[in-house]
């Protein structure tokens, strides 16, 4: 979605600094918004059969690592919403990625009482612990990292797996479900062909695969078409949000049924942008709040 050199940053928050015309009577200076980083045509094809993720011409927008970003007017229409009392900036403007987490898990047909297994804990990973908490099912998660994994404990997850502890990841999983004929759901929430194809293998019979994370391009994966056919395996790939799930993340932290504050785990200003880019990479913490407005 993004073609280098271009500016970056697509999860934000701030406050109306401008307003343009056509808008003023529902926005005002000074008023706390939260924008999405897309709005969808409503016309096209996918939008018609309510695939508005899918829209031939859905309209992107960067920029958040910025002091001011102008959000086009298809967005404002559709996807500028305020921020309700008592969230900050920095807990409204994981909506985003919580939308996509909730697309995803409305998608993986979860029923109350399923086992799942979230493979990544990762910020997405573990708003899907969270997300699958709330739909009443038994979490297992795979990570590599003891500190995410203890933070999807906290979120509810019912057993951590560390994937640097074990020899077989898959076996693992499938060991802690009944007669080890694997888990009814499982979401890949890495974006890892290797990944993709545990993930595959952890399921029972006629049970639900989620690819929700991205590979690189190019990238594919072997089926073992004999399991998929007398399995009766569902395969699933869930991509971004529609506005719809935006609101209903937005709503899900003004209620702390998602507690934001549990994935913020560290703050810098702008002029540290490279800093927050390093914990990235190097998987420290799990989401970096970016303050354009503090001076280092």
């Amino acid at each position: 979605m993004i073609k280098p050199p271009a500016v970056f940053g697509h999860e934000m928050a701030g406050v109306v600094a401008a307003v343009g015309p056509g808008v003023e009577d529902t926005f005002r200076l000074g008023m706390k918004v939260v924008a999405a980083n897309s709005a969808p045509c409503n016309r096209c094809f996918y939008c018609k059969i309510d695939r508005q993720s899918m829209c031939r011409d859905l309209l992107f927008i960067n920029g958040a690592y910025g002091q001011y970003v102008k959000i086009p007017r298809r967005i404002v229409e559709q996807n500028l919403l305020f921020i309700p009392e008592g969230i900050s900036f920095a807990e409204a403007a994981l909506t985003e990625p919580l939308a996509c987490a909730v697309h995803g898990i409305e998608e993986s047909g979860i029923r109350l009482g399923d086992t799942l297994v979230v493979n990544g804990a990762g910020p997405i990973g573990l708003m899907f612990v969270r997300l699958a908490k709330l739909k009443g099912a038994e979490v297992i998660v795979c990570d590599m990292q003891k500190q995410r994994l203890k933070t999807a404990s906290k979120l509810g997850a019912d057993i951590t797996i560390d994937i640097n502890e074990i020899e077989d990841q898959v076996s693992a999983v499938r060991k802690l479900t009944k007669d080890g004929q694997g888990v009814d759901i499982a979401i890949e929430a890495v974006g890892s062909p290797e990944v993709w194809e545990k993930t595959l293998a952890m399921v029972r019979k006629g049970g639900i695969v989620n690819l929700f994370g991205g590979c690189a391009p190019g990238t594919k994966i072997e089926l073992d078409t004999q399991l998929l056919h007398y399995s009766e395996l569902t395969i699933k790939a869930v991509f971004h949000h529609t506005p719809y799930y935006i609101r209903v993340a937005l709503d899900l932290l003004a209620r702390r049924a998602v507690d934001a504050r549990t994935f913020i785990t560290a703050e810098r200003p702008l002029d540290k942008i490279s800093e927050a880019l390093e914990m990235i990479v190097n998987h420290r913490g799990i989401k970096t709040a970016v303050f354009p407005q503090i001076k280092s």
